[in-house]
């Protein structure tokens, strides 16, 4: 029998169970024996691929960061092997209501920012790094509001960020924080009412999630087939294209990490994963 490829993933929604159910088959069908394991959460996923329970995780950003700092610590090497197209170049967009007098980061001052979940990348740690780099620190010179919405998943459940804009429109923040196809996504679905709204700021690019693999544990020639495959996936393939709509993408790209820098600032800052990286590399002397 041969090898199966164990991935991990986050089931941050039911469709995870379809996407990957739909994949699996696909990949049977190009010889390569595949399989996955579900966790809650990030933090389990991440000390589940150093403990060995799988050979290829499906990674958050913030997911990726605590990885490489536990393979850095620990003697690992790590490698981030593909990811989506729409995972590449993104950013997060501050949002004030179109009849605010709020018209420059400076005017925050004082007031009361909404952002999403406190681990989501794109919808508080990056933003809030915009706005400390400008010259307001969050809790000090403006209020933080955080809508906790299934915390540990790193802002893949937009709940937060839809809680945050619908508490601007509400009149209960004064800004409101939120990746930007989000913001496109509240408008056209009725969450912020036509013209009420402008974006304040927009930080610098970043990338999101990758596949992330570990070296050992599985052998380079099954990692390179997977990779293969990975980027051999089709839009235009019938079978293929529903499963890529749900998870967001027409086409999956090689993996790359220096757009990770920013939210490598963020978390250095906020000393965001500090206490997460320090436990999980004292298992691994």
């Amino acid at each position: 029998m041969s090898m199966t490829l164990l991935m991990g993933a986050v089931a941050y929604d039911p469709k995870v169970v379809t996407i990957w159910d739909g994949f699996q088959k696909w990949f049977a069908q190009h010889d390569l024996e595949f399989d996955y394991m579900l966790y809650s959460n990030y933090e389990r996923q991440v000390a589940g691929h150093f403990a060995g329970h799988f050979h290829v995780a499906w990674n958050s950003p913030l997911a990726w960061l605590q990885a490489e700092r536990i393979a850095a610590r620990t003697g690992r090497k790590i490698g981030a092997i593909a990811m989506r197209d729409a995972d590449c170049d993104l950013t997060s967009v501050i949002v004030v209501r179109n009849d605010s007098p709020i018209r420059s980061i400076q005017d925050l001052r004082g007031k009361t920012v909404g952002v999403g979940a406190s681990d989501s990348p794109q919808a508080t740690l990056i933003p809030l790094l915009h706005l400390a780099e400008a010259g307001l620190d969050p809790e000090k010179d403006f209020t933080v509001r955080a809508f906790d919405v299934l915390v540990g998943k790193h802002g893949d459940h937009i709940g937060g960020e839809r809680h945050a804009a619908k508490a601007l429109i509400d009149g209960t923040v004064d800004a409101a924080c939120m990746i930007d196809g989000n913001h496109l996504l509240f408008s056209r679905e009725g969450t912020f009412p036509s013209n009420s709204t402008r974006i304040l700021a927009q930080t610098a690019e970043y990338d999101h999630c990758n596949f992330t693999v570990l070296e050992g544990g599985v052998p380079a020639e099954t990692i390179v087939r997977f990779r293969k495959l990975l980027l051999s996936m089709s839009y235009d393939d019938p079978q293929v294209r529903p499963l890529l709509d749900l998870e967001g993408l027409k086409q999956w790209k090689p993996g790359r990490t220096e757009k990770y820098a920013l939210l490598d600032r963020a978390v250095e800052r906020f000393k965001t994963i500090d206490a997460f990286v320090d436990s999980i590399s004292k298992s691994y002397p």
